[in-house]
């Protein structure tokens, strides 16, 4: 379960560049555009038979280059929060920090598309760009194979960030599908960083 839980670490954020299509239009200027941005979010894991292994509720913030975090709810507590120079992950229920350097927590991970500094191209190929579900969608895959993951794709309307779909090596699906977003929104700095609580385990590299 922990492995389940731990997965946005590992597959948050990730994106090519360029191209042509709407897709491939929107994740440009998405990322030309978007310096900020602040959203609730729904993630959903099924395995390779489509059974689903997670169901959870949360909030999500960015900024540009390299800040973020992402505030698990429910059915749990969980936080995942980079500085711009390290990335903390903080399990309450196993009372547990995990701390890893930003470049080696990102690379060509979901993570460094939405707060990357722009080097897209360096970490992912444009594979596919189409319409679905009334969304503009753009898909990748990392060009490092140790990354865990096979595919990712986003879905667009009017350039706003509405989906994210993750294939990792294992067959899993992770959906996420974000609401109420704010494009741009005024964030405190203070939103970015992390002071591990008196009494947990804190594990670095």
């Amino acid at each position: 379960m922990h492995k389940i839980k731990t997965l946005l670490l590992t597959c948050l954020l990730v994106l090519p560049a360029v191209a042509q299509a709407d897709g491939a239009s929107s994740l440009k200027n998405f990322y030309d555009k978007t310096h900020a941005m602040s959203a609730s979010f729904h993630q959903i894991v099924t395995d390779k038979k489509g059974q689903k292994v997670q169901d959870v509720y949360g909030e999500m913030k960015l900024s540009r280059p390299n800040k973020f975090r992402w505030d698990y709810q429910k059915p749990y507590e969980q936080q995942i929060i980079s500085d711009g120079k390290q990335v903390w992950l903080y399990d309450t229920e196993l009372a547990q920090v995990t701390v890893r350097e930003l470049s080696k927590a990102l690379g060509a991970s979901p993570a460094s598309l939405l707060a990357g500094d722009g080097k897209l191209d360096e970490n992912f190929k444009l594979v596919n760009a189409y319409r679905n579900d009334n969304l503009d969608w753009v898909s990748t895959n990392p060009k490092n194979k140790d990354t865990g993951f096979d595919k990712i794709s986003l879905g667009f309307k009017a350039d706003i960030l509405q989906e994210m779909n993750l294939v990792d090596s294992f067959g899993h699906q992770t959906k996420i599908v974000f609401s109420n977003v704010v494009h741009n929104p005024v964030i405190e700095p203070k939103t970015f960083l992390f002071k591990p609580p008196k009494g947990v385990d804190v594990v670095g590299e």
